[in-house]
């Protein structure tokens, strides 16, 4: 069986395979959106190599991270603009 690492997003506990990406664990949680654009639009991966930037998220305090761009560490807090 793989490793797997578990991390939080908006406050659910979420585990996935070890070397997946933070968008993984956001896509694999209840989040229904990933950030929200200027005008309330919810906004989600469009590009998946970090060029977009609609993927961006707060990872453990630190806002618009591309979350694709991420891989996930252990006990990471991540926050969506759900």
């Amino acid at each position: 069986m793989p490793d797997t690492v578990s991390l939080t997003v908006n406050g659910q506990s979420v585990s996935v395979q070890e070397g997946s990406t933070v968008a993984t664990a956001v896509a694999l949680s209840n989040a229904k959106t990933f950030r929200r654009s200027v005008m309330g639009q919810a906004r989600a991966p469009l590009c998946g190599m970090g060029i977009c930037f609609e993927c961006r998220v707060t990872v453990n305090g630190q806002p618009h991270a591309r979350s694709c761009q991420i891989v996930c560490r252990e006990g990471m807090e991540v926050r969506t603009d759900d």
